[in-house]
């Protein structure tokens, strides 16, 4: 894992480091098996290995390797960036500490979880009985979410491609009546 990560940072192909990636995530997603977390496994296989090889190989598609003269970094764009960052960060001082015996999930539903789960659903991961039975229609929901978002990303990106097959058949329409006017057609 840690040569595929090396080797993603040093590569100067874009398309080589988009191809590394999801080979990255496609290994991660087999050790998750290993480990039996079949759940986590299984939306690193479809988000690390697919869905984001995909969407950064429509973006190597749809834009251009060279910067275009004369942009600049957006002076706004940095600050909207930096604001979210400064309220994210002020969000995660109200987060109780790792291991936290007075923090509230521990006190109510851990030791149901820890100790009666096995016997309950018979799944012998606790992280895929939970998100698996005890909370099914929660994880139901958020594919629902993703899957969405996904055709909605892929819908955005297929428009583009329409736009420039129709830019490049209005040039080839136009070269070719200007051609038969020249030429008295």
């Amino acid at each position: 894992m840690a040569i595929l990560g090396i080797a993603i940072i040093r590569l100067d192909s874009l398309f080589a480091a988009v191809m590394l990636t999801g080979i990255y995530g496609l290994v991660a997603a087999c050790l998750y098996i290993e480990m039996d977390a079949v759940d986590v496994a299984f939306t690193e296989a479809a988000v690390g290995g697919g869905i984001a090889t995909l969407l950064f190989l429509s973006t190597i598609a749809l834009t251009s390797s060279k910067e275009k003269p004369g942009s600049k970094n957006s002076l706004p764009a940095f600050f909207v960036v930096m604001l979210t960052g400064g309220v994210l960060m002020f969000g995660i001082s109200d987060i109780p500490k790792f291991g936290d015996r007075s923090a509230p999930a521990p006190q109510s539903l851990s030791d149901r979880y820890i100790n009666q789960s096995p016997q309950e659903i018979g799944v012998p991961n606790m992280v895929t009985s939970v998100l698996a039975s005890y909370r099914g229609y929660d994880t139901m929901g958020e594919v629902t979410v993703i899957f969405t978002a996904g055709i909605a990303v892929l819908m955005l990106l297929g428009r583009g491609f329409r736009s420039n097959a129709r830019r490049t058949r209005v040039k080839t329409d136009t070269k070719s009546s200007q051609a038969k006017r020249l030429t008295g057609e």
